[in-house]
């Protein structure tokens, strides 16, 4: 198997969405009016999912203002031999599939020391679907029907 943390990352982004109810309340976007969804300079929606998403490894920054949510590295503990670290980047105030690219750095442990390895492309865009899914869930709760 080439990159077996993708299974696990993947899980993992699986997981962190549905323990997402819980939490930091403050930064719920459920909690906010809908026309302050795009004050923060970016989709609102697409923020809180990729916050959501990668909450399994430990968040390095998180700025709205700029649109990035970046990990620090995590290793599943299924796969201690290699770790990864993750950037979200939202790019626009629209809730499209284009608005949001997440990267990847991957590292294995090699003779005591971390060496960069590859990272499959479908494992980056796995989670930019997830994210996106959660992204127009979060959309969908916020947003009143019509009555």
């Amino acid at each position: 198997m080439k990159f077996p943390l993708s299974t696990g990352l993947i899980a993992a982004s699986a997981l962190a969405l549905t323990a997402c109810g819980g939490g930091n309340r403050a930064m719920t976007p459920v909690a906010m009016a809908p026309a302050q969804m795009t004050q923060i300079g970016v989709n609102a929606y697409l923020w809180q999912a990729a916050i959501d998403t990668l909450s399994f490894a430990p968040l390095l920054q998180a700025d709205a203002s700029n649109g990035i949510v970046l990990t620090d590295w995590y290793a599943n503990p299924n796969t201690p031999g290699e770790r990864i670290k993750l950037t979200a980047a939202i790019l626009d105030a629209s809730l499209r599939s284009d608005a949001v690219r997440v990267t990847a750095a991957r590292e294995v442990l090699k003779d005591g020391m971390w060496v960069a390895a590859p990272v499959e492309a479908a494992t980056v865009q796995k989670l930019e679907d997830i994210i996106l899914t959660r992204a127009r869930d979060i959309r969908r709760t916020t947003i009143a029907p019509a009555g």
